[in-house]
């Protein structure tokens, strides 16, 4: 049984904070996932109240304990001045909250005690003799403890206390990985029984020690079960420090799914009643157990539950057939055209859902170059005489501030100079656009078509197509192109506020134009001419996009989003090979232009050239961070590759920054998710001098010392689908959904004819959904007893195992 949480965290704002050029660091720490850094907000320049607003999803592994979130200075040249405060959660803190947290959380000063990560492998015996009870404490090792060090590494050493006797190991210089294998014996003394506490030091020539973490095991652990194992580093108890008043507070939204996924065997009964529901004739449409799913998810639940169900038919084939099911539901029940797809259904959420996850290579492929030209010309334009800065010209130029109307027709030119190359790249791409989107969208004008097919609603079929084309997919990467993946890093206000008239200028002509005119924006005026005579070239664009052959489902494998050939992510970074012989570390590294498909890892001098040297996916081990100290440089990480004759190979990689870092990490790590032979174990340094840097030893081929993360990735766009992943989430829905199917079984055939008349339905459609609900509750009941028998062998495989602190 998989077990796997996924963390949602949205990093909203912070207020009163001491340093005005801010960003935000998410750090998640626990065994499987020590101190990783998954996420860095974009910086808001001059502002002791910055709004982010941005929002992750990264997949971590059940056991991590802890987020912590840092406030951090950057100053003009881009460079981290420090760290002005910190706040953290535990994960009991949103696990005992289902809906999670929304809340200020104080900022508190960074202590260097409280910062541990790590663990400590020990085995500790309770002897008797002749002269009474001795303890015998074994320290084998340490790992993934925290850089004290400026080499990014640490010189740690162990000090053992029982009672009033302590002992301490000898001193491992310039580690995080040490291998002590020292015993130490103490001599009970007389009086109550005592605990026994490790701390782990790093060893300062100069000045004080720094902490490094710590155990403790009750006396009644000690007795019952000694420890025998690798135990978490734990930071030394303290007070809380109400310090928030000085250092400001941090507005966070933080959700934890937690889920053990059964084998694929449990999930079928569920599977093939979804499927039914799909299949079955669209007279049974609304009483089908998919229709019962929609009735009892709440809206906040739906663009959740609308992803895992889009992911859920995609690796059936079966996206188009799920699409028109909801696509039948929600024109059925649409009177008003004007209305059609406006609410947040399920069939509205789903299909945008379905665009993002089939279609963000084709939105980049249409958008990137022109969001590009704008952030990179940062032309001022502005059509609203309320926000027209009229002396801006003359600040730069030190000529005459230009008119209102200069200033309208010069914005005009500008504005109509981006949105015409954007128009040409939309209404040119019908052949760029994935089939299973055209397919998607053939069906959708089918439906809309038949339910409206009066001359007055010649518009109509159009219009649901260009609503979630333009106004829910083209019109908000330009506006948000970060969210998107389109840019890096937000946008300045200026360069937002073009983005934002240019996401108006497309919605509108998303909109065929019919609100041209109405409302408060009349200042869009002069672009009406332009808008306009972009409507009949989307009608021909339409018409086009779903004139496409074929009912299936084409060109989508059954575990990925793409075909294996696409790219899934490219750019510039530094390669390293594994050994270069006598070349020093900075000229080691070589600027290359890196492709990532579902094939191959590539690599080249610039992109237009034509010598590449590939490493199939498929020869991946494993995809690891690197410790600074490595190469004394940050932002590197390896690709461990395995070739025919069973030789491990390494391959080292350096990103810009801690983001680029963490998606090419992802990336990859989803890529090489089927791969067989993963490594449990690797090394976080580089074998140099004779030695690995991280854990000292003098052979090559010696066994890794810190645990694989494969499981550590960001959540976004790219995800592999995971039938058995998706239908839980179905599962974890219905339960919240179970007594409502209850009341709904229990509905006396009496009541039919009362019902009839309230809801408009007929006896037989209601007799179908309490079958249907009859159905859902036996297969709710065959996934309990089956988690139920999963759970109860974990609690056997605990008890035969060590006992923890």
């Amino acid at each position: 049984m998989a077990k796997s949480s996924s963390l949602n965290v949205r990093v909203v704002e912070g207020r009163a904070l001491p340093a005005k050029d801010v960003s935000a660091s998410c750090v998640a720490q626990g065994p499987l996932a020590p101190c990783t850094s998954f996420r860095r907000t974009a910086t808001v320049w001059r502002s002791l109240g910055p709004f982010w607003g941005e929002e992750y999803t990264v997949h971590l592994p059940l056991d991590f304990q802890q987020l912590a979130f840092y406030v951090l200075d950057e100053d003009t040249v881009g460079c981290v001045a420090g760290e002005t405060g910190m706040c953290g959660l535990q994960t009991q803190a949103w696990c005992l909250c289902l809906p999670g947290i929304d809340s200020w959380i104080n900022l508190s000063r960074v202590d260097p005690d409280a910062e541990v990560q790590g663990e400590i492998c020990l085995s500790v015996q309770m002897l008797e003799d002749g002269r009474g009870r001795c303890l015998r404490c074994h320290v084998l090792q340490a790992r993934d403890l925290a850089p004290r060090d400026i080499s990014g590494t640490s010189d740690p050493f162990a000090r053992v206390f029982w009672g009033s006797q302590s002992l301490e190991t000898s001193t491992i210089k310039k580690t995080r990985f040490p291998h002590w294998d020292e015993v130490l014996e103490l001599r009970e003394m007389p009086g109550a029984p005592s605990p026994l506490r490790v701390e782990l030091w790093d060893w300062d020539m100069v000045g004080k020690n720094d902490f490094l973490g710590m155990v403790e095991f009750s006396p009644k652990t000690l007795q019952q079960k000694p420890p025998n194992g690798w135990f978490r580093l734990l930071p030394f108890p303290r007070a809380e420090e109400d310090s928030g008043r000085n250092l400001g507070a941090l507005r966070v939204k933080v959700r934890l799914i937690e889920d053990r996924v059964l084998p694929s065997q449990c999930y079928q009964p569920l599977m093939e009643l979804l499927m039914e529901s799909v299949l079955g004739p669209a007279e049974e449409d609304t009483a089908s157990p998919l229709a019962l799913l929609e009735e009892l998810t709440l809206g906040d639940c739906r663009q959740d539950l609308a992803t895992k169900l889009v992911k859920l038919f995609l690796g059936r084939g079966l996206a188009g057939p799920f699409l028109d099911y909801l696509t039948r539901r929600e024109v059925a029940r649409t009177m008003d055209p004007n209305t059609l797809f406006r609410s947040n259904s399920l069939a509205s959420k789903s299909m945008e859902q379905f665009m993002k996850l089939v279609g963000m290579p084709y939105l980049h492929e249409v958008l990137k170059p022109m969001i590009s030209r704008v952030f990179e010309e940062k032309k001022y334009m502005e059509l609203d005489p309320c926000k027209m800065d009229l002396g801006r010209t003359r600040r730069i130029s030190f000529k005459g501030a230009p008119s209102e109307e200069q200033m309208r027709e010069t914005s005009l030119g500008l504005l109509t100079g981006y949105l015409g190359p954007i128009m040409d790249a939309i209404v040119g791409s019908v052949g760029r656009c994935p089939p299973a989107m055209r397919l998607a969208f053939k069906q959708l004008h089918r439906r809309v078509k038949e339910r409206f097919p009066k001359p007055e609603h010649q518009d109509v079929k159009y219009l649901a197509i260009s609503g979630f084309l333009f106004l829910r997919f083209f019109a908000p990467a330009i506006l948000t192109p970060k969210l998107f993946d389109l840019r890096d890093q937000h946008a300045d206000p200026q360069t937002s506020r073009s983005l934002l008239l240019l996401a108006k200028a497309v919605q509108s002509i998303g909109n065929l134009g019919q609100q041209l005119g109405q409302g408060k924006e009349l200042w869009m005026a002069p672009l009406h001419p332009f808008l306009l005579q972009s409507v009949s070239r989307v009608r021909d664009f339409l018409d086009r996009l779903v004139d496409v052959d074929g009912d299936e489902e084409a060109g989508v494998p059954a575990r990925a989003l793409f075909p294996p050939s696409a790219i899934v992510r490219e750019g510039y970074l530094l390669k390293r090979k594994e050994e270069p012989a006598g070349l020093a570390t900075r000229f080691a590294f070589k600027k290359r232009y890196v492709w990532l498909s579902g094939e191959t890892l590539s690599f080249s001098k610039s992109p237009e050239w034509q010598t590449r040297h590939s490493i199939p996916v498929s020869h991946i081990r494993a995809v690891e961070r690197v410790d600074e100290g490595a190469f004394q440089l940050p932002h590197v990480m390896q690709v461990v590759t395995q070739d025919g004759a069973g030789a491990l190979h390494t391959t080292y990689l350096q990103c810009k920054n801690v983001n680029e870092l963490n998606q090419w990490l992802s990336a990859l790590r989803k890529a090489s998710a089927p791969n067989p032979d993963k490594l449990a174990a690797c090394h976080p340094g580089a074998f140099r001098s004779a030695r690995w840097t991280c854990c000292l030893q003098a052979e090559r081929s010696a066994a890794g010392c810190s645990r694989t993360h494969s499981a550590v990735t960001l959540g976004d766009w790219s995800d592999p689908l995971d039938p058995d992943a998706e239908a839980q989430t179905v599962y974890r829905q219905l339960l919240l959904g179970r007594d409502q199917l209850r009341l709904k079984l229990l509905e006396d055939s009496n009541m039919d004819t009362a019902l009839e008349a309230d809801t408009g339905a007929c006896p037989e459609v209601l007799a179908r959904q309490r079958a249907a609900a009859a159905r859902l509750l036996e297969v709710l009941a065959d996934l309990d007893r089956a988690h139920e028998e999963f759970q109860q062998q974990e609690r056997e495989k605990v008890a035969l195992g060590p006992l923890g602190p």
